[in-house]
């Protein structure tokens, strides 16, 4: 299928033909029909599948279909709200809005914490027909009688899930009741837990239901591995991974906002140029730290998981899991960074033996065994400790549930929001062989 075959209109064609594009990913092809329709959405698909293009192509479409430059002047309120759980995939979902309607003469903002908010009245003042927003900064809006909520005809939840997790429930809930009953919804995650159903279910009507990706699902190009090392030799190990293999373009995840900032140093101290990205850090140093990583003139990323949804790299080779998550879900969403719509990637997980439990859930997630191996002069103090398996013998009890920490370090749900400005929202790897992993290319829709 092509995406001339979509109904989509001949400007929305034009940019995505300017973008390089011209078959659409699965997850585009079963949403667009029913987002063209009118119909209400629950869409489920693995990161890296194209998930914002399945809802901002078609949109647009509507938008057009049904705007003249008349009734831009005399309707300055949004018509479109799209909500998402960060600052960085705010920016995400605003640049495709505007690379793909590029040629409609729609208007677009995104709205979030850590920046000034005048330039965001100035926009609002002046009338947009979408807007993205992050559910902390809209409130602020709203409790300013700054934002027109009540012409919205369509309201999407983009990461639904991440946003439960980060304790937006209540936001969302109150910023829904300002819209207009009468509108069609799209919600999309890349995971339904029964916290996301419920909400899906309070606001959907009559929703078509479009599954990509089951829960837990890997992205299919990542080749996935696990070095054991003891904890100590982490980051020693981890430089002699750069240095061996000429690494470059390395997005490291860590558990906690330190821990990301003394990694980034000790790289920094080494020759390898990097950057830490986190909730503590600026709106504008974050930014930067994007930007340059993208642009290849930093070597690693190190991030907490606040950059593990949404963010959007091209052709990332390599993630490497520093550290374990403590919610084998949040693992899914960082290797996903990788191996994104057609390209092929690797994702190395460093594992001490005090991750064995963290380990065996996510195997028991994707259900399937990572493969493991030792670094030569890394060896862990005890090998046997730090290879759990993915299924412990049918004569033991199961293992204790997870800590209630859950996605430790970020401080962040429950409503506590990092950034500056208002309320800020913040977010909440083979072994790295001789030849870097190869890359094809593909699809790649956001």
């Amino acid at each position: 299928m092509l995406f001339t075959e979509l109904g989509l209109s001949a400007a929305i064609l034009r940019a995505i033909g300017e973008q390089g594009y011209d078959t659409p990913t699965p997850i585009q092809q079963q949403a667009i029909p029913h987002v063209l329709a009118g119909r209400d959405l629950e869409a489920l698909a693995q990161t890296g599948t194209g998930k914002t293009a399945a809802f901002v192509l078609p949109l647009l479409h509507r938008l057009t279909d049904t705007t003249s430059p008349l009734q831009r002047i005399t309707h300055t309120a949004p018509r479109v709200l799209v909500l998402v759980p960060t600052r960085e995939l705010a920016a995400q979902v605003l640049e495709s809005v505007r690379a793909y309607g590029k040629h409609t003469g729609l208007r677009s903002l995104a709205v979030f914490g850590g920046v000034g908010i005048n330039p965001q009245l100035q926009a609002l003042r002046r009338g947009i027909d979408i807007l993205v927003a992050t559910p902390g900064r809209l409130l602020d809006h709203m409790q300013q009688r700054t934002v027109d909520l009540s012409k919205i005809q369509t309201l999407v939840l983009d990461e639904a899930d991440r946003m439960f997790d980060m304790g937006f429930i209540r936001d969302i809930r109150k910023i829904v009741e300002r819209c207009p009953k009468e509108r069609q919804n799209l919600l999309f995650s890349a995971t339904f837990a029964p916290e996301v159903r419920e909400l899906a279910h309070t606001i959907l009507k009559n929703p078509a239901l479009v599954e990509v990706a089951r829960r837990g699902t890997p992205a299919e190009l990542v080749a996935q591995s696990v070095i054991r090392v003891d904890q100590s030799q982490k980051k020693e190990a981890l430089l002699h991974l750069f240095q061996a293999h000429g690494w470059h373009q390395v997005l490291v995840f860590c558990r906690t906002k330190h821990g990301a900032d003394a990694l980034s140093k000790r790289l920094d101290q080494s020759g390898i140029r990097s950057a830490a990205l986190h909730g503590n850090k600026s709106q504008n140093a974050r930014t930067r730290a994007l930007a340059d990583f993208k642009s290849g003139k930093l070597a690693a990323l190190v991030a907490t998981d606040i950059a593990a949804r949404g963010i959007d790299i091209d052709s990332l080779p390599r993630v490497v899991n520093f550290e374990l998550p403590n919610v084998p879900e949040d693992y899914v969403h960082r290797i996903g960074r990788t191996g994104r719509a057609g390209s092929s990637g690797e994702a190395l997980s460093l594992v001490s033996s005090d991750e064995r439990i963290q380990l065996r859930d996510i195997e028991r997630l994707i259900k399937r065994d990572i493969s493991s191996s030792v670094l030569p002069g890394f060896e862990p103090t005890n090998a046997r400790e730090s290879v759990p398996r993915a299924a412990p013998h049918p004569s033991r009890k199961p293992a204790a549930a997870r800590a209630s920490s859950g996605r430790s370090g970020e401080g962040q749900r429950n409503g506590q929001r990092s950034g500056g400005g208002g309320r800020g929202d913040g977010a909440r790897t083979g072994t790295g062989g001789a030849k870097p992993a190869s890359h094809h290319s593909g699809q790649r829709h956001r």
